[in-house]
């Protein structure tokens, strides 16, 4: 179990150990998106109550968890194998990115404290680096419209990789894109299968709380090095 779980009147609480405030710890930090640096997953919530309604079918409980970690094409493959659906995959995609576009360019924004904690390691010369499993699209056009897109060195999707989320490849290549070792990275991650890909990679990892995730805490504290409610737990110095 993680060192800085405290439980305190039963409720849950986590605190930032100070190895992690440190500027010369790592020499990149790469972030999943959706759930850990954006606060996005509600918006999918939206759309799946949307597409799924098209379909005439009710979404089935605990369908984000089912498909977390997954590329955005093996999402579509999931749906159009477990719903039936008759589209092609390529239109499944399609109509995800069309309903998803203006939502990600208007409404879907950086959670507490995260904007600032990428300036800051920006400042302090550490390279950062996406390592998400949505579409290139919706990604180019959240990191513009956050104006955070230029801190990126790097930015890899999952179907740009031969194995999705739990397997390391994302997180992998994210580090080779950078040229930096896979031991010198930090990971903020807000699933297991994500979490568990940045392990694999030989990376260490923040997990970082979202309500969609929330029946994972539990395992997410146990195979993170700490977990966080927002980026305003890092305890940025100088």
């Amino acid at each position: 179990m993680s060192e800085n779980r405290n439980v305190r009147g039963g409720q849950v609480e986590y605190r930032a150990p100070r190895f992690y405030q440190s500027a010369s710890d790592f020499d990149a930090v790469i972030f999943d998106l959706d759930g850990t640096l954006l606060d996005s997953m509600g918006v999918w919530g939206e759309i799946d109550i949307e597409y799924m309604g098209r379909l005439g079918l009710a979404v089935p409980e605990g369908l984000q968890m089912d498909i977390s970690g997954m590329s955005f094409y093996e999402t579509a493959v999931y749906f159009k194998e477990r719903f039936h659906v008759t589209d092609s995959i390529e239109k499944i995609m399609d109509d995800w990115n069309q309903m998803a576009f203006l939502k990600y360019q208007n409404e879907v924004r950086c959670k507490p404290g995260g904007a600032e904690y990428l300036h800051w390691c920006h400042d302090h010369g550490i390279l950062l680096g996406v390592a998400t499993s949505n579409s290139r699209i919706l990604v180019s056009e959240v990191l513009k419209s956050n104006g955070i897109e230029e801190l990126f060195g790097a930015v890899v999707t999952g179907s740009e990789v031969l194995n999705g989320k739990p397997q390391p490849d994302i997180y992998l290549a994210v580090a080779a894109q950078l040229g930096v070792r896979p031991e010198r990275c930090l990971v903020f991650e807000d699933v297991v299968p994500g979490i568990q890909a940045a392990r694999a990679a030989g990376m260490r990892v923040i997990a970082v709380e979202d309500d969609a995730s929330r029946s994972q805490e539990e395992e997410k504290l146990s195979l993170a090095d700490v977990m966080i409610r927002d980026f305003y737990e890092i305890g940025l110095r100088d």
